[in-house]
């Protein structure tokens, strides 16, 4: 399998954003992949993907209405949940729509991330 993402490569210049494939590593995981997509899943507009259309979050209309897209959080986290030993997507109070993502790996590793959409 095989995925893209978008990373600072200088840390001098955090916003000059380099695509980058993320593959199968070489024990036959997958679960880079699939936090890859997480992550990207996060940053994409509902509708804005031609492919998948229900994937990703409204967060526009979110943060113009005020109303948290906990709906379709929610469904990101069901969607991936099979790919980890444990995910979990928890709304972090606040005025900006913002998460807190805790995935395990299936090889046990934990990842941690705030994800402010």
């Amino acid at each position: 399998m095989r995925t893209y993402g978008r990373i600072a490569l200088n840390p001098l210049t955090p916003d000059v954003l380099t695509w980058v494939e993320v593959d199968t590593d070489a024990n036959g995981y997958n679960d880079y992949v699939w936090l890859t997509t997480l992550i990207q899943c996060f940053k994409l507009n509902l509708g804005e993907s031609p492919f998948w259309g229900d994937w990703g979050i409204p967060a526009k209309p979110s943060v113009v209405q005020q109303v948290f897209p906990d709906y379709y959080v929610a469904l990101m986290q069901q969607r991936f949940a099979q790919y980890f030993a444990a995910l979990i997507i928890a709304k972090i109070p606040g005025s900006v729509p913002t998460y807190q993502v805790n995935a395990t790996t299936h090889q046990g590793a934990k990842f941690q991330m705030t994800v402010a959409t």
